[in-house]
């Protein structure tokens, strides 16, 4: 038997609201998009879902931590222009001894980590 990841998915309470965040100002690649999800990096072995909370029990998991880290090259750049397209953030960008990292929250409060390693 095989098991592997298909997605991970973080619910949200306006879907255009989400897209313009996760497309627009985060930049990741649109893979799908329904009237209740979008799914982000098209042709990956894992995908991130952001969904609608509709039950009472997705709504309960908006606004917090993730859990989520993203890893991107050229990190200061990508937390420069997120800065200056009004992105909220948690933590700003560090240094460590494990490598550079910021922790962002989309408009819900869903927060990320943004690491360079």
């Amino acid at each position: 038997m095989s098991v592997t990841m298909k997605n991970v998915v973080v619910f949200v309470t306006d879907l255009a609201r989400a897209k313009a965040f996760y497309a627009g100002t985060l930049g990741l690649p649109l893979a799908g998009e329904t009237e209740m999800l979008l799914e982000f990096f098209p042709g990956g072995p894992t995908t991130l879902g952001v969904a609608l909370a509709l039950q009472d029990e997705a709504r309960k998991l908006v606004g917090r931590h993730t859990g989520i880290t993203l890893k991107v090259e050229q990190i200061e750049k990508l937390c420069e222009a997120l800065t200056k397209a009004g992105a909220r953030f948690v933590e700003p960008l560090e240094s460590s001894p494990w490598g550079r990292m910021a922790v962002i929250a989309d408009p819900d409060g869903n927060q990320f980590a943004l690491v360079d390693r």
